[in-house]
This record gives C-alpha cells, structure tokens and sequence, in this order.
C-alpha cells in the first residue's frame, strides 16, 4: 500500500478492502469515535457499521460488490456526518457514473443516522485476481458531489471526479480538492461467504493547517505501517483501538461517541407532501387514471399505496 506524503502533495494516503472469509460474522454495536491528536493539529474519526450496512444489504438486496460500494459509502457518510455542527444539519454523499451500478446515494445527519441506495443494487461483476470484489468495475467512472444542507439559503455542494472508484481514494481527493483539508481515508467491508456483512467501517484523519513537520512525518510512518480496516476489526479492534494504532506517538484524545444507525425518516406524510408538490394536473392525472398507485422510497423500499379516494381528499386539502 502507498503513503501519500501530507507535506509534498494533495495526494493522502487512503485504503479501502472487500473481500469474502470464512467464519462467525463478530457482532458488534456500530458507533463512531471522535478524537484529538497532537495538541488538536490531527482531528480523526472512526467507526463500525458492521450492523448497519448489514441492514442497508437486506433492505435493497444488494449483491456482494454493491454491498461492499454501498457499504463503504455509508460507513463515510455517518462519520462525515457527525462533522456537521448543527442539529437538523444533513450532508448528502452522491456517485454518478458510468459503471454497472450507476451510482449511489447516501444521506447522514448530525446525530448518527445514515441511509442509502445504490442505483442498481444487483449488479455482478467478475473478481479481481487476487479474489477481492472490484468495486471499481461496479462503479465506473464519474462524478462524486457533496452536499452539505446547514439552513442556509443555499445548500454547500462539492464536486470532484473519481479517481478510482474506490470510494476511499475518491473521497481522499475530495476532501484535498474542494475542502483544502489534508486527509487520510480508510474505508472497508469484509463479506461472508453466505453474502452477509463479516465487517465494517472506517476512519478518517485530517491535518489541521498548523500542523508541525513532525507531527506529519509521525503520522505518515504510522499510516504507512497500517493494516486494511477489515483486517483490524476482524482482530478484535475497535474504533478507539484503530485510532490509537493509527495516532501512536501522537498523544491521542478521544473526544466523544455516538451511536451508528441505518435509519431512513420517510413517513405517509412526507409521501402526501411529495404527491402534493407534483400539481393538480399531475395528481389529477393518476385519479383519472383510476387505479391505485404506488410509491417506494429509494432509501428503505418502503411502498406507499394510495386509493383514488385518498388522492382526491389530497387534492381537496
């Protein structure tokens, strides 16, 4: 694995793994830690998700590749979420491209929830030769955009190109690119053989801008030195514990934790309000249709029906 070097380039060091293993899927409750390192000049970030993108695979059926794209996304989503500052603060992550997948949507708040779908879920595409799914062949190339919705008038969207379809990689240059932050990304999600998730998570490290020469050499060894996340959660470790092995020398602080939970907040009243918000022409369209329609959420496949009774009381409210 190579090693970005934080003082020559904007280029960070980033890994990402996916592959199938025998054995007992580890339980373990997802949550995200938060850290300090090196009297603040490194803020670092790290989770297990195992569970929750275990449910996004069951909620959308997702094919072992997918999973493992999805699931990496999600498990960036709920710590880049946990960044924002404000309560009702949300910060989407979006991929469009080109491969097999089409892409993938994933939407996190301040407080730990995180929900999401790939464009097409069952998509299969051969192994890489050393037998790990290739993620990159089921994303393609394309576009990552980030948005950030904090209550202003407009919301803030980020936008760079994939470097390779890795997720973690692309995410790297993201935050190097458009955020001008210094960052270190690891991204992973282990499969059973039985397509249910074994392992999950991640974490990230950012430089603040008065980070010391030493303080980046030291990081730099450390990072270099590092194992797959996959491969330190599947040993036992937890997200503290990755972040002590990744922050040794550094006189990491850990500052806090939240719960990581797949949670998806639609309801029949959002779906009324969507409906509402088409118009009367369109609304007006399906009662003279005269059948009952049906509408799904993208994020949970969640299906709600509405008879041509309930769409004319909607009209009428």
């Amino acid at each position: 694995m190579g090693v970005g070097n934080f003082k020559k380039r904007h280029n960070f060091f980033c890994i990402w793994e996916s592959r199938f293993q025998k054995g007992k899927v580890i339980r373990m409750t997802d949550y995200i830690v938060r850290a300090v390192a090196a009297d603040a000049q490194i803020r670092a970030f790290a989770c297990t998700t195992r569970e929750l993108v275990e449910k996004a695979r069951e909620t959308h059926n997702t094919s072992p590749v997918v999973t493992a794209a999805l699931g990496r996304l999600l498990s960036a989503g709920v710590m880049m979420g946990s960044m924002l500052k404000g309560e009702d603060d949300l910060l989407t992550l979006q991929i469009k491209s080109d491969g097999p997948m089409r892409g993938a949507t994933v939407t996190a708040d301040a407080k730990g929830m995180v929900k999401g779908y790939a464009v097409v879920p069952d998509v299969i595409v051969p192994a890489k030769q050393n037998g790990k799914l290739d993620v990159a062949a089921a994303v393609g190339q394309g576009m990552l955009s980030v948005v950030k919705d904090m209550g202003l008038k407009e919301p803030y969207i980020g936008q760079t190109s994939l470097q390779t379809g890795e997720i973690a990689e692309d995410l790297t240059y993201y935050f190097a690119v458009s955020e001008q932050v210094p960052s270190s990304v690891g991204l992973g999600v282990l499969m059973n053989r039985g397509n249910t998730v074994r392992q999950a998570g991640g974490f990230i490290i950012q430089l603040m801008p008065f980070a010391e020469e030493a303080v980046i050499d030291r990081l730099e060894k450390n990072l270099g030195c590092l194992g797959s996340v996959t491969a330190m959660l599947d040993a036992g470790n937890t997200p503290e514990q990755m972040l002590e092995i990744i922050l040794n020398g550094l006189n990491p602080e850990m500052t806090g934790t939240m719960p990581a939970v797949f949670h998806c907040n639609c309801s029949r009243h959002r779906i009324e309000r969507v409906l509402v918000s088409l118009g009367k022409k369109e609304m007006q369209d399906m009662i003279d249709e005269g059948q009952e329609i049906e509408v799904n959420c993208h994020f949970c496949n969640t299906a709600y029906k509405f008879s041509v009774d309930e769409l004319e009381a909607l009209i009428k409210d």
